[in-house]
């Protein structure tokens, strides 16, 4: 059996009170007669208590009680100072353990883990123009152990966990399902047709007609006919239990749009540099949208499996994690890449039965992605998961798309590689209000007036997707210009969207 400890031992960490001794040689000891802990384990715990009482104080374990003891003290402003000795304990322990985590008790199948007490360094672009909840958010996604580093976007807005336009690098071997978000690999996807964009005037019959023939909207629709299925012949859809039990759905959905934010758009690309296509006007489509129900049953299942296993305090809870060594964090992360895969197999569906209908094979094809986690290296060489939730890669020389709202123009992009954004950028304008006040404070008839004055035929849509409840573009552009440079504008013409008062699926 080890050597109990002695007030020798007590008094080599630190000054502690008598009143206190008893208590903490009656907790230390039972720890370590139990096989709880070592011996020399309960020095560290102890050393660590007294440097960090509060951490011990409001999180569940067997150290608990003294920890709310020395916090008193402290709070009442005798703070109880660390010996040398105390100090070269904890300077060992960080050498072994750099994430801040408090042990698992005796049988424990979760682990609790406390915030930093300062939230990392992070850069923000465009501060004026972000509610005070994502900001909150953010400091509290870089206050996790995990946290590497961060940028918050221009479009950021409110979310569950990491606000919609966070950016956010863990450790490399941890990710955090609400980070990546509900529908996991959302993205833009322009096809560029060599057509004028005056039909978008002289023929808006023909062009609507091909839009309600072969997009699908709403929260249960689902697609007959398909262009390629031969994404469903992966061996990754046999991979997990949830997969398999969620393959026919996402079969029968595969080319569909869901509801919320998502549309598919006829617009005019206006081309400003070469380096796309020769500068012009031509007829584009766009569409937004996920990975839909099979995306989204995913991190519902996936995020409500990290928050067992991982606990944190209140205000952190939905940022949980799965260690990528465990079995949960494998499935996870197969299951979110096969996700991206299934997302833009349902862009391409969209778009290849269009361009077939209409006789044209498109020009040019831009894709890029949000609602995802990439392993990444940051400017110092560290590798980390990089979780983009409403934010896209904009590493040098990549290709995306910028959408505004339905009357405001949008841009095709080509990132810088700014590495103090971690080489992102916005996904969109951002919604400048919720969907319950955009209810409560947009009237139709305004709607209806922004949209005759954009000239914009509207095929669906409601009071939430309304122009006004976004932002200004140009002022998210103008917050983000050394992080993209413009190579084309896109103005939406004839839209079309899931129909009014259905649940968001964004």
């Amino acid at each position: 059996m080890e050597t109990l400890l002695t007030q020798a031992d007590l008094q080599a960490l630190g000054i502690i009170p008598e009143e206190l001794q008893k208590q903490f040689l009656r907790v230390s000891n039972g720890l370590i007669s139990n096989g709880v802990y070592s011996r020399d384990k309960v020095l560290t715990l102890l050393a660590q208590l007294l440097e960090n009482p509060k951490k011990f104080a409001f999180s569940r374990n067997k150290l608990t009680n003294l920890g709310v003891a020395v916090k008193k003290l402290a709070d009442a402003g005798t703070a109880i100072p660390l010996t040398e000795y105390a100090q070269g304990l904890l300077a060992a322990e960080a050498a072994r353990t750099p994430v801040y985590e408090l042990p698992a008790l005796p049988g424990q199948t979760t682990r609790e883990f406390v915030l930093r007490d300062e939230p990392l360094p992070y850069h923000i672009y465009g501060a004026s123009q972000i509610e005070q909840g994502a900001l909150n958010q953010m400091q509290t996604a870089m206050q996790l152990p995990i946290a590497q580093a961060g940028a918050l976007m221009p479009d950021a807005h409110q979310g569950y966990g990491l606000p919609i336009g966070g950016v956010l690098a863990t450790t490399a071997n941890t990710v955090i399902p609400y980070a990546v978000g509900v529908d996991i690999a959302c993205r833009m996807c322009l096809s560029v047709f060599d057509l004028p964009a005056t039909m978008i005037d002289s023929e808006p019959k023909t062009l609507k007609t091909l839009l309600g023939d072969h997009t699908h909207f709403g929260i249960g629709s689902e697609s007959r006919k398909k262009f390629d299925d031969t994404l469903f012949e992966r061996p990754e859809w046999t991979a997990t239990k949830p997969i398999r039990e969620l393959r026919d759905k996402a079969y029968r959905q595969l080319g569909t749009s869901g509801t919320g934010n998502h549309f598919v758009e006829w617009g005019e690309l206006e081309v400003l540099s070469d380096d796309l296509l020769p500068t012009g006007r031509y007829l584009a489509l766009l569409s937004h949208s996920g990975s839909r129900g099979f995306g989204g049953n995913i991190a519902n299942y996936y995020s409500k499996l990290a928050m067992q296993k991982t606990k944190l305090p209140k205000e952190a809870q939905h940022l949980a994690w799965l260690d990528l060594d465990s079995e949960e964090g494998q499935e996870y992360w197969i299951a979110m890449n096969l996700a991206g895969d299934y997302a833009s197999a349902n862009h391409h569906e969209i778009h290849n039965k269009i361009a077939r209908a209409l006789d044209q094979s498109p020009v040019v094809r831009v894709e890029n992605h949000h609602n995802f986690a990439w392993k990444e290296k940051l400017a110092d060489g560290r590798e980390v998961i990089v979780h983009r939730k409403g934010a896209t890669p904009a590493g040098l020389n990549d290709l995306g798309i910028i959408p505004g709202s339905m009357t405001q123009p949008g841009y095709v992009v080509r990132g810088k590689g700014f590495a103090e954004s971690l080489n992102s950028a916005s996904h969109g304008a951002g919604r400048l209000m919720s969907r319950t006040k955009a209810f409560q404070t947009i009237q139709k008839k305004d709607v209806q007036k922004a949209l005759e004055m954009a000239g914009v035929t509207l095929l669906g849509g409601d009071l939430d997707e309304a122009p006004m409840a976004y932002k200004n573009l140009e002022q998210v552009m103008a917050a983000q210009s050394e992080l993209v440079e413009v190579l084309a504008k896109f103005s939406p013409k004839i839209v079309r969207m899931a129909n009014g008062r259905e649940k968001a699926e964004d």
